[in-house]
């Protein structure tokens, strides 16, 4: 599905859905973070027009948040503050260099949902991010049929029973295998077949695979000492949607989504 909108020089991204603090209690560390939140700051980093919907609480770790967003150049026009509630956070541990999710506590993520004012504003974007916590599966059909680009990452969730209502909705979809094989490869046609323009796949140390209908597209990683895993996959689908959105070719997509996730592994945060 080809925008039909004009959208002039700029390259206009918009993260929708979960953020949340990652909290290492054991490490004493944390950060502000989320699939979208890591998304949008790496676009606004490669140049785009970024911008975050979501809500937080009415706390420190909001007011964190915002900062970072703020910091990153992101708008935050309808970042929603609650005053009742607390922000959303991830309890995490380090397996090795590993991250391992133990808790998720959704706080005032539990209630998030999107104003008539947020989708006017979700309009004006080129192409929208988001995630199976972003709750906003049931605008996906009419966003996209007013010419924005849905990117959709469904992370490690291959069950087709998951994906099967979402992918007709979407431009691109984002999943996480451990292994190409031929599964793997049945899956991505699969997939592919339900709607979405390119199907890619990231595998961890054996890099990516990208499906365009057509023909299938592999790349390596680029070589990176290795802190922690984490955002390793939001960054390269910044990286790799920022090529396909300035009109690359997908496998130089691949290779800046290759680029971009080994920054972020050589870090403890994941941007």
């Amino acid at each position: 599905m080809l925008s039909t909108k004009d959208w002039g020089d700029d390259m206009q991204v918009a993260g929708v859905g979960f953020c949340c603090i990652d909290v290492y209690e054991n490490l004493d560390r944390l950060y502000p973070t989320g699939n979208s939140v890591d998304f949008v700051i790496h676009m606004s980093r490669l140049g785009a027009v970024a911008s975050m919907v979501s809500v937080v609480g009415n706390d420190s770790y909001g007011a964190l948040m915002m900062d970072k967003l703020r910091g990153e150049r992101i708008d935050v026009t309808h970042m929603h503050t609650e005053e009742e509630g607390r922000t959303a956070i991830f309890r995490m541990d380090l397996n090795g260099n590993d991250r391992v999710h133990k808790e998720k506590v959704e706080g005032v993520m539990g209630d998030f949902c999107l104003s008539e004012a947020d989708l006017d504003f979700i309009l004006q974007h080129q192409a929208i991010h988001t995630n199976l916590s972003g709750r906003i599966n049931d605008h996906l059909a009419g966003i996209r049929s007013q010419g924005v680009q849905i990117i959709y990452d469904f992370s490690t969730r291959t069950a087709r029973h998951i994906s099967e209502p979402i992918l007709p909705h979407t431009d691109y979809a984002f999943f996480s295998y451990l292994q190409e094989d031929d599964e793997m490869e049945a899956f991505i046609r699969w997939a592919h077949a339900q709607g979405p323009r390119v199907v890619v796949v990231t595998l961890g140390e054996q890099g990516s695979v990208a499906y365009d209908g057509e023909r299938f597209y592999r790349e390596g990683i680029v070589p990176a000492e290795v802190v922690n895993t984490v955002g390793a996959g939001d960054s390269f689908c910044a990286g790799f949607m920022y090529g396909q959105l300035s009109g690359w070719t997908i496998q130089e997509s691949l290779k800046q989504g290759a680029r971009t996730a080994a920054e972020v592994v050589s870090k403890f945060e994941p941007y």
